[in-house]
């Protein structure tokens, strides 16, 4: 027996709960941006997470409600998407403190900085793979505001590297579920996608004079 949901009837953090509680495990963009004056750097994890498109290069988070990230996004046009890994994940935790206007997470969290390539936001030095990208657009849905920005450079640890690929072992990056909770990689499985002219359960593989 399934339990209805009416998103029109139900308290807004309900369904916000139900939705993130669901919609699992997701990807965590830990983006870095600097403020208008380059006098604050802030650094915040956002679950909302994803590639947009592939030529060009855009990957794509959400803003739920306005903060310091999307702020300073709009202002500067910059940002680094930081890959969340599990070593860090105390300081990624920490990171998503409600800290008052003008006070850099890096600096309160103990977060180490490295320039960035092609942006003027910092990178977390010790992320192994750090997406720096400019502003595409953005896109207001309701309370929240969907930030593209295009990868105009990426720089990834070559110790994650195998065969010039990411390994995702080594990388180990983690990902939201619902409530408090995390995850990490856990096991792995592979399977090759099956081309159609190989499929075994149809007429594809089959011959006919």
């Amino acid at each position: 027996m399934r339990i209805d949901f009416d998103p029109a009837q139900c308290d807004r953090d309900v369904f916000y709960r139900l939705l993130t509680a669901t919609v699992v495990p997701r990807p965590i963009a830990w983006v870095s941006t600097t403020n208008r004056d380059g006098s604050c750097d802030n650094l915040a994890p956002h679950s909302f997470f994803t590639i947009s498109c592939v030529s060009p290069p855009v990957v794509q988070f959400t803003s739920v409600g306005r903060k310091d990230s999307l702020r300073n996004i709009e202002d500067t046009g910059a940002f680094v998407v930081n890959l969340a890994p599990e070593p860090l994940f105390e300081q990624i935790n920490a990171t998503a403190t409600d800290f008052p206007h003008g006070i850099s997470e890096f600096d309160a969290v103990g977060v180490a900085r490295e320039p960035s390539v092609r942006v003027k936001p910092p990178r977390v030095a010790a992320s192994p793979v750090a997406l720096e990208c400019e502003l595409h657009s953005t896109l207001r849905l309701g309370d929240s505001t969907v930030v593209f920005g295009r990868v105009v450079h990426a720089a990834v640890d070559r110790a994650v590297l195998t065969d010039g690929h990411p390994e995702v072992t080594a990388m180990r990056p983690l990902s939201r579920l619902g409530k408090d909770e995390w995850a990490t990689i856990g096991g792995l499985r592979e399977i090759a996608r099956v081309p159609y002219t190989e499929w075994q359960g149809g007429e594809a593989g089959s011959t006919t004079d």
